[in-house]
C-alpha cells in the first residue's frame, strides 16, 4: 500500500488501489504551492486515502473553475502534501513528491494547464497534453 509523509514526518498518509490518473500541472496556483515550475500529483478516490497520523492545516483557494479548492499541509514544516478539489468532486489530489517511495518511477498520464508551462520544461512523452483542466 503506498504511502507518504511530509519533510518533519509529522503527518503520514496511505492510499489503497491504483491512481484515477497521474498528471503535472502547469497551472500558476500549483506553481506556487509546490514552489516549482510545475506539480506532480498522484489522484485517487477520497475513499483510498486515509490520514494515518496527525492532522494536516488546511488552505482553500478559488481556482479558474471558481469551485472552491482545498489543499492540506503541514503546520510544522510546511510540506504540501494533497488538495481535494470540489471541482473533481470526489478525488484526492496528492503530491507525487510526499510519497515515501518518491515520484520518480511514477509515469505521468497527462500534463494540465500546459499553456502555463515554463519555457524551461518540456513536454512529457506519452502524456495527454491539455490546456486548462478537462
Amino acid at each position: 500500500m503506498p504511502s507518504g509523509s511530509c519533510l518533519c514526518g509529522a503527518i503520514n498518509f496511505e492510499y489503497t488501489g491504483e491512481p484515477a490518473i497521474t498528471a503535472v500541472c502547469h497551472c500558476k496556483d500549483c506553481q506556487k504551492w509546490a514552489g516549482a515550475a510545475a506539480s506532480t500529483n498522484v489522484v485517487v478516490p477520497h475513499a483510498q486515502f486515509k490520514i494515518t497520523k496527525g492532522t494536516p492545516k488546511k488552505h482553500v483557494s478559488i481556482p479558474d473553475s471558481g469551485k472552491p479548492y482545498p489543499r492540506f499541509f503541514c503546520g510544522d514544516c510546511g510540506t504540501s502534501l494533497y488538495g481535494q478539489p470540489e471541482g473533481m468532486d470526489g478525488l484526492t489530489v496528492i503530491k507525487a513528491g510526499t510519497l515515501d517511495n518518491g515520484a520518480a518511477d511514477i509515469p505521468m498520464a497527462a500534463e494540465l494547464y500546459i499553456k502555463d508551462r515554463v519555457s524551461f520544461m518540456k513536454p512529457v512523452d506519452g502524456a495527454l497534453q491539455k490546456e486548462m483542466m478537462p
